[in-house]
Formats: C-alpha cells, sequence, structure tokens
C-alpha cells in the first residue's frame, strides 16, 4: 500500500459507503438545484409574459371572427413549417364565454413547463367564432402516440374540463386536406418574447 487510494481499496471498514451517500446526496442537492434553477426562470417567463398579457383584450371580449396564435420563437403558425410539418393538434370546442379563462389557463401552462413533454409542445390557438370557440394546442410528432396522450390528459386537467369533453386530434397533414378557414382578423403572436401583431 504505497498510497492513500491503495489503503482505501484495502479497506473494509465501511467508510466507502458514507462516501457513496455524500456522493448521492451532492448529486441530488444538484439535481434539486438544478430543478429550482428551472422552476425560477419558468417563473421568470411567465412574469415577463403577464407584463405584456394584461395588457391585451381577452378572447372572450372580441367580436366576430378572430384567432390568437401563440407560438415559440422561430415556429411559424403554419402547417408547412418544418417544426409543425409532422405534427397536429388538440381541438377543444368551447361554449361562449370560457374562452378567455381556458387560454389563460392554457397558456400559462406552456409557459410553467405543466405539459411535461420537452420540446414537443409548439404553440396554441384560439379562435373566437360567432356560435363557438375553439382553442388548439399544436405538437410537432403527430405519430408518437403517448406524447400526444399526455398532451391531452395535461390540457383535460388544465383547462378543468368534464369527464364528457369531447377532444379531437386532428394531424397537420390531415387539416392541409381541408379548405382555409381563416377569418378577416388575425393576430399573431410570433414568439413569447417578441410578439407582432398581423391584422391582414
Amino acid at each position: 500500500m504505497n498510497n492513500k487510494f491503495d489503503a482505501l481499496k484495502d479497506d473494509d471498514s465501511g467508510d466507502h459507503d458514507q462516501n457513496e451517500e455524500n456522493s448521492t446526496q451532492k448529486d441530488g442537492e444538484k439535481e434539486k438545484m438544478e430543478r429550482d434553477k428551472n422552476q425560477g426562470s419558468s417563473k421568470r417567463k411567465v412574469e415577463q409574459f403577464w407584463r405584456f398579457y394584461s395588457h391585451m383584450v381577452r378572447p372572450g371580449d372580441l367580436t366576430g371572427h378572430s384567432d390568437f396564435h401563440l407560438f415559440k420563437e422561430g415556429i411559424k403558425p403554419m402547417w408547412e413549417d418544418d417544426a409543425n410539418k409532422n405534427g397536429g393538434k388538440w381541438i377543444i370546442r368551447l361554449r361562449k364565454g370560457l374562452a378567455s379563462r381556458c387560454w389563460e389557463n392554457l397558456i400559462l401552462a406552456m409557459l410553467g413547463e405543466q405539459f411535461m413533454v420537452g420540446e414537443e409542445i409548439c404553440g396554441a390557438v384560439v379562435s373566437v367564432r360567432f356560435q363557438e370557440d375553439i382553442i388548439s394546442i399544436w405538437n410537432k410528432t403527430a405519430s408518437d402516440q403517448a406524447t400526444t396522450a399526455r398532451i391531452r390528459d395535461t390540457l383535460r386537467r388544465v383547462l378543468n374540463l368534464p369527464p364528457n369533453t369531447i377532444m379531437e386530434y386532428k394531424t397537420h397533414t390531415d387539416s392541409i386536406k381541408m379548405p382555409g378557414r381563416l377569418g378577416p382578423q388575425r393576430l399573431l403572436f410570433q414568439n413569447l418574447w417578441k410578439p407582432r401583431l398581423n391584422v391582414p
């Protein structure tokens, strides 16, 4: 035993178990610090967004035929966008009067990363119509059934939907086959931090 490391290898006193516990404890502390850092980052995102959002007109206050789009930076609210082309969307039809609350809950859940599906969420849309309002959340990979199911379940929880609520999943490939349904007024929020207002 010429050095300390040889002595540690031959030592059966059990001290190495304590070292392993300390190492495991340190790893756990690092993971907790990383989680806390991410939660702090999410909180800042929500606070930043809220400062902007608090000055906007709510979907329920709009008249006529209007759409709000909220997508991650660099993702266009188009089926043809690279991030969207292999994806799809969950669609929920709401009776009038529910759009503002549901929209707010949905976007805060997105910003707070409550869906827990990594980078799978692309954005969300609320469509105000005369008879009903429609909320949809877009994701990148329509073929990943486990992820789409997790998004559905989180959406149901976040929006506090009754169990009998009809939720439809539609791939963007199927949507492209349908004729366009864009209204006369279209409000685009290109990304979370640099919103743009486009009214064609």
